[in-house]
């Protein structure tokens, strides 16, 4: 140091000595520096301290300690001169950082993950020509799947083509083979097509076609026996759908729709009537069925609203005993918007066993009944609300406490 600098810091020469006499660290100790000494020798010792930074030897300009020079020289300068590890090429040191990365030669990973390795300038080839992740297309169906499972594909595809069991010449495509077995080919067997009818021809195709022409009367025949075996089927469907609707309960309510049109026609002809569906007072029982004359009939015509009760023939009349016996009653239903102020009409008899009207019908049965010719006057169907929307509801009801035990 100069004097001046001397003089100005330590104008004591004794207290100078005994400073610049003091020992001290390296001022890089926390960097591992084990140096000690008097602090006069610290400035002879940085000189050659590893751990002070110096200007870079390549003059790149940057302070680096003299323990990392030669990994900054090496591996870090942007001055540095380097070779590619892949291509071999020589790089100043940012140009060798721009070319990692990018060299042609360095090995990468296949970009579809069929784990190869290959080198960056052959990627492109070998994703399109060698890469078992690429897509390809089934030579059958179109279809794109990957090279390593377009042969398990093909395997099972529906458009490959498949030997015909029957060992024909053909091959169709396996999900054309049942057409193929079905309809063309010439070495399987096939039934006659009045197979249904009876015929129980079985043959090649050619076979099949001179056996049709040959048997036409055969068929016609087996056709016309068909037919008239579902004929009877049919008749025997139709009586059972019959029964299964029959009512068994006793009571009928018979729902008189286009009331104002009947009406009307029953006033401009003389004696129309209409009639009830059939029903039954038990599964066993007798077979009634229920008459109406909207126009009324007898003592009750143009005045009154007529009801009757027929018996009819039924299946199990042998077993019942006769003259009919079982208290009948009719209700005229008032449909009121209140059921509470509802004011239905009910009439009811007990048969007389001494007429015939409840003997054992014949096959043609009483053309009347027994009824009430004036049951309800044209008056009253007025005054109450007997009609509503056109529709008029009648009950007819047999009091089961007088069945007769078959």
């Amino acid at each position: 140091m100069c004097s001046i600098f001397e003089r100005t810091i330590y104008p004591d020469p004794e207290s100078e000595k005994a400073i610049m006499g003091s020992v001290v660290y390296c001022i890089h100790h926390k960097e591992g520096c084990q140096w000690s000494d008097e602090l006069r020798k610290l400035k002879a010792h940085l000189n050659t301290c590893k751990h002070d930074a110096v200007l870079c030897a390549a003059q790149c300009g940057a302070m680096i300690p003299r323990v990392l020079m030669q990994d900054h020289l090496r591996y870090t300068c942007p001055r540095r001169r380097a070779n590619c590890e892949h291509c071999g090429k020589e790089f100043s040191g940012s140009a060798l950082e721009e070319h990692q990365g990018n060299c042609g030669h360095e090995p990468v990973y296949c970009e579809n993950k069929c784990g190869a390795k290959v080198q960056r300038r052959h990627t492109q080839q070998h994703v399109q020509q060698h890469c078992s992740k690429r897509l390809v297309p089934c030579r059958h169906c179109g279809q794109r799947y990957t090279q390593d499972t377009v042969s398990a594909h093909g395997a099972m595809c529906s458009r490959a083509p498949v030997p015909c069991p029957q060992r024909c010449l053909a091959a169709p495509a396996r999900d054309e083979l049942d057409a193929h077995l079905r309809d063309h080919c010439p070495s399987g067997s096939v039934l006659c097509t009045y197979k249904d009818a009876g015929c129980r021809f079985k043959g090649t195709r050619q076979a099949l076609e001179r056996h049709t022409e040959e048997s036409s009367q055969q068929h016609l025949a087996l056709v016309s026996a068909l037919a008239t075996r579902q004929a009877r089927q049919l008749e025997s469907l139709r009586s059972a759908v019959a029964r299964l609707s029959v009512n068994y309960t006793g009571a009928l309510v018979w729902r008189i729709s286009d009331w104002a049109a009947k009406m009307a026609e029953a006033k401009c002809k003389d004696g129309v009537e209409l009639v009830s569906p059939a029903f039954y007072t038990s599964q066993y029982g007798y077979k009634l069925q229920a008459s109406l004359f909207l126009n009324g009939n007898g003592a009750g015509e143009a005045s009154h609203m007529s009801v009757y009760i027929k018996i009819l023939p039924g299946e199990y009349d042998a077993l019942l005993r006769w003259p009919f016996a079982h208290t009948v009653s009719f209700t005229l239903f008032d449909q009121s918007s209140s059921p509470d102020r509802a004011c239905n009409i009910v009439e009811s008899f007990v048969p007389d066993p001494t007429w015939k009207n409840f003997q054992r019908p014949s096959k043609e049965p009483d053309a009347l009944g027994f009824g009430f010719p004036r049951f309800v006057s044209h008056e009253m169907l007025k005054k109450r609300n007997f009609v509503k929307d056109d529709v008029m509801f009648l009950r007819v009801k047999v009091d089961p406490s007088k069945i007769v035990a078959v």
